[in-house]
């Protein structure tokens, strides 16, 4: 078997000459001094050669792994020659084809969104290697380096997506083979348990709004779920809230760190309609600092169970929780083909380490803003559809 001292210092002759490793694999040495491997092989009775690159860019170890791979395409009944075909067809070539087929019938703010995460994330680390070359082992080390850093939602999002295109490339026999086929996110990623909480789907929420708009109960309250609504903070975020953290200019709701359940500060844009809200609580609040203090002690918030009560009596029990109000947001701006990672940033959802916790607070702040005034305008919406269909009827 060759050697890289030997590659190195094979000297031209006269006439080419082939230096030997194993197999047929063996490194053509032309008078030029140029120097090319070749894999001389047998398919259907026939001598064949398979051109595998040129040294030195392609060097001894590559080499060997190029014939490897035809070895295993003989070994399967196909000839290696035609795949020559895919050779130069690296991973981003063919998950940018799979993408222009793909995004037809999707939202274009998600088909975006997809290939942004691409870009990011997989094109610097393997977006540049031929598809035959990739191994189940490079898309596992690629994704493990989006969990690093906090976002498991968007690693095993992009796993999926790096399927997908491997899927594609097979049925489009650009390779024959999907290293990730059999690939689940359980198998390379950490497991995140998630608590599920109750909570109403899409075609339920007209009516929950109409019912929160038209609760008896105290003003506070019903003021605290419109707020909740609009804005999915977590139950204690929102009846802990202190007037002092709200900016109504820049129409922001800096909800400090010691607050957090992750412990780092998070920004809340203010839609219109969450401005409304903020007016109508402030002519309630009485130069209290707490924006939603409770009955007993106006010193300290509100209980969480006041929400959960409220919505008891709207006819929600087991239906519905405050948190519930998040679930059910992500789920249709999902839908909506609003960014994944904006939405998450929005719900505080992705772990931060000590570095990116100083500004990722404010991350994708005038995008969230445009979501958030989009939701709180969809929401609108589904009032004025759901009172639209009650007319009519």
């Amino acid at each position: 078997m060759l050697t890289d001292i030997q590659v190195r210092s094979a000297k031209p002759s006269a006439r080419p000459r082939k230096l030997f490793d194993a197999h047929g694999l063996h490194l053509l040495v032309m008078p030029n001094g140029a120097r090319y491997w070749r894999y001389n092989y047998r398919f259907n009775a026939k001598e064949k050669t398979l051109a595998l690159g040129v040294y030195p860019d392609v060097g001894l170890a590559k080499a060997r792994v190029r014939h490897q791979a035809a070895r295993q395409l003989l070994d399967d009944g196909v000839d290696p020659s035609a795949e020559k075909q895919t050779v130069g067809k690296t991973f981003e070539t063919v998950a940018r084809e799979w993408h222009t087929h793909w995004m037809a019938n999707r939202h274009q703010r998600h088909a975006h969104y997809v290939l942004k995460r691409l870009e990011a994330d997989i094109f610097p680390e393997i977006g540049s290697l031929p598809l035959s070359e990739i191994s189940t082992s490079a898309f596992r080390n690629a994704v493990k380096k989006i969990e690093q850093r906090g976002a498991l939602d968007i690693a095993k999002r992009v796993l999926q997506t790096c399927g997908q295109i491997m899927r594609y490339a097979v049925a489009n026999d650009l390779t024959i083979h999907n290293p990730v086929a059999d690939v689940k996110p359980a198998d390379v990623l950490k497991p995140h348990k998630r608590r599920n909480y109750p909570r109403v789907d899409a075609t339920e929420l007209p009516d929950l709004l109409r019912a929160i708009d038209a609760y008896v109960g105290g003003e506070h309250t019903r003021l605290a779920l419109q707020l909740m609504a609009l804005t999915f903070v977590r139950t204690s975020e929102l009846i802990g809230a202190r007037w002092e953290e709200f900016d109504t200019k820049a129409a922001r709701w800096n909800i400090p760190a010691q607050r957090m359940k992750m412990k780092t500060a998070h920004i809340v844009p203010l839609s219109k309609q969450a401005l409304e809200v903020l007016e109508k609580l402030r002519r309630l609040s009485f130069d209290h600092e707490l924006v939603f203090p409770g009955d007993v002690n106006p010193d300290k918030p509100m209980s969480n169970n006041t929400l959960l009560f409220a919505l008891y009596r709207m006819g929600y029990r087991g239906r519905m929780t405050g948190h519930g109000f998040r679930g059910v947001a992500s789920t249709i701006l999902h839908e909506q083909g609003w960014p994944h990672e904006h939405i998450e940033l929005q719900l505080a959802h992705q772990e931060r380490d000590d570095t990116s916790a100083a500004y990722n607070h404010a991350l994708y702040l005038k995008p969230r803003a445009q979501m958030m005034q989009a939701w709180a305008d969809h929401l609108d919406a589904q009032r004025a559809e759901k009172k639209e269909v009650k007319q009519a009827a």
